[in-house]
């Protein structure tokens, strides 16, 4: 028996029925849209009627008479003016439809979600900021929570952006472990993983708490607009510093507000320690500082970690040394250390006869010292001095002389800092995540902020001398040989990379001859050859400038990498 087919009907009935309900959802919409003047008046008029009733509700019964006797006459007057009715119809359609107009919800206040917020944060204040002896605490379990807070901003994920906080005038804010343990709660309950700025008014016994904008990480190496002896660190908050400096950023150019450290004779903080984790960007920091110095001074740069982060800058113009193996690091820095004195005796020379410093003396020379730590464990192994020991000199005079030192180590390895680096460096950065101890530690203050566990590279806080502890963010100067380096950054760092110089061959290792003129007993035309040992230098005279040092590692010691051909 073949089967016979469903009805045509039961077959296609889902399909006809979907087909009506789409049918009919575009009809009202139409219909809506055909509609919605007339929707918007007669919104508009029961509105008014309703507001009509109102007023006639709360007019007094002796009152009616009167009102109803006005409102008659004003519509006898209507009515016999010319076109009186029709201008009268219009007013009311105008009128209806302005009321019925479909307004943007307000939001007055906080929702319930909020409010159970708010209430959670208040109560978890109340052991910081009651005491039993209180008689009327304006923090009590159970109490109001809007005559403490106010000034309250939510994002959109409902967590707290800012927040104002009245606290009893008998809060010790004065000391520093009770702002931080309000603080850590604050972050704590407001949400992780944001960076909170906490502005406490001791005057007025108020705290305010806000949502930090991450700074922006798209400013590359360039040519910053300062002067001489002037050292952009980095890019920090807008009402953290006065100065701005115009830059060319991903986004285009704008001014943004700077970190600038100043050297010479009249800095107050002439060296800079830099402190961070593996990858924050202290390596990068001290390239950006080179590029920074080479326009007007010398640099030279000891790396102990060996790995050729700097060989862009091996014999380039400015560059006198580039090492990176324990002898060639002692000898480079021993060197500095005998060009920091000639220096202060040649500007004290000619302070005495009442002339300028020479100009070789007054030419900046920056010492940048990266990862001391490891070549202080290779000296101590071979028994041979720190070289940390010969910063002295630098460090302690290299203000007059015009010798800033840099020195550039990771938290793992602070221990081995000398005293003499920690004492004479004032100007501090920490770079990377860190904890609120570990950077008090190396800044010698808290910062107003709190640190986030993940940064970007570059990122973290500076403090110059005495002054306040800022956010700081380093310009990108990557290594530009490193196959990982981003394109536009590679070509920004090659572009303000002076001239290579072209090395010359090396003198020979007899000493040089003097050829001086025979005294009277000799005849005029022979001549006699001493050695320039048994020369004796004029009493008085200037000090010749200490040759430069030579970038040529040791035997055995790890050496750069080739360096490639730009382009």
């Amino acid at each position: 028996m073949a089967r016979r087919p469903l009805p045509r009907i039961l077959s296609s009935g889902s399909a006809q029925i979907a087909r009506s309900r789409e049918i009919a959802r575009t009809a009202a919409d139409s219909a809506t849209d055909v509609l919605h003047p007339l929707i918007t008046v007669s919104r508009g008029l029961r509105k008014l009627a309703a507001t009509a009733r109102a007023k006639w509700a709360a007019t007094p019964k002796e009152r009616r008479g009167p009102t109803l006797l006005l409102v008659a006459g004003c519509v006898l007057v209507v009515a016999l003016m010319p076109y009186g009715p029709l201008l009268a119809l219009v007013l009311l359609m105008a009128v209806a439809a302005w009321m019925g107009r479909e307004r943007p919800v307000v939001k007055t206040g906080p929702d319930d979600a909020e409010i159970a917020r708010l209430k959670g944060l208040y109560e978890a204040l109340v052991p910081y900021f009651s005491v039993p002896e209180d008689p009327a605490p304006l923090f009590a379990h159970g109490g109001e929570w809007s005559g403490a807070f106010g000034d309250y901003a939510f994002d959109e994920d409902g967590r707290l952006t800012r927040l104002r906080i009245a606290y009893p005038p008998y809060f010790t804010d004065g000391e520093p472990a009770a702002r931080a343990r309000v603080e850590q709660l604050l972050h704590a309950k407001s949400g992780r993983g944001r960076e909170y700025l906490f502005d406490w008014d001791e005057e007025g016994n108020r705290l305010v708490m806000s949502v930090l904008p991450a700074l922006p990480t798209t400013i590359a190496a360039q040519r910053f607009v300062t002067v001489p002896g002037e050292t952009v660190l980095g890019f920090t908050d807008a009402d953290a510093v006065q100065r701005t400096v115009p830059v060319v950023s991903a986004d285009g150019t704008e001014d943004a507000p700077a970190v600038v450290w100043r050297t010479g004779p009249r800095s107050t903080e002439p060296h800079l320690l830099v402190i961070g984790q593996p990858g924050s960007g202290t390596t990068s920091l001290l390239r950006s500082i080179a590029l920074q110095a080479l326009p007007h001074g010398d640099v030279v740069i000891v790396e102990g970690g060996g790995t050729g982060e700097y060989a862009c800058l091996t014999g380039r113009a400015g560059v006198l040394a580039v090492e990176c193996g324990l002898g060639g690091a002692l000898a480079t820095l021993e060197w500095a250390a005998h060009e920091t004195e000639r220096r202060l005796i040649a500007a004290n020379r000619a302070a005495q006869a009442g002339q300028p410093a020479p100009e070789d003396t007054r030419r900046p020379l920056w010492i940048l010292l990266d990862r001391p730590g490891i070549l202080g464990q290779l000296a101590a192994a071979d028994g041979r001095p720190d070289p940390q020991d010969l910063l002295q000199v630098p460090l302690r005079h290299g203000r007059a002389a015009q010798v800033t030192v840099v020195v550039a180590e990771q938290f793992d390895s602070t221990d081995t800092l000398s005293e003499s680096v920690r004492t004479h460096t004032r100007a501090r950065i920490v770079l990377g995540p860190a904890a609120p101890e570990q950077i008090t530690a190396v800044l010698g203050a808290r910062p107003h902020t709190t640190p986030t566990p993940e940064v970007p590279a570059g990122r973290g806080y500076a403090r110059l001398g005495t002054g306040p502890v800022l956010r700081i963010q380093v310009p990108a100067t990557p290594d530009p040989y490193d196959d990982a380096t981003n394109e536009a950054q590679r070509r920004a760092v090659l572009d303000l990379l002076p001239e290579r110089t072209v090395t010359a061959p090396a003198a020979p290792a007899s000493p040089p001859v003097v050829t001086v003129k025979a005294p009277a007993a000799i005849t005029s035309q022979d001549t006699v050859t001493l050695s320039a040992a048994a020369v004796e230098t004029v009493p008085g005279s200037a000090p010749e400038p200490a040759p430069a040092p030579r970038a040529e590692p040791d035997s055995g010691a790890p050496f750069h990498t080739p360096v490639p051909a730009e382009g």
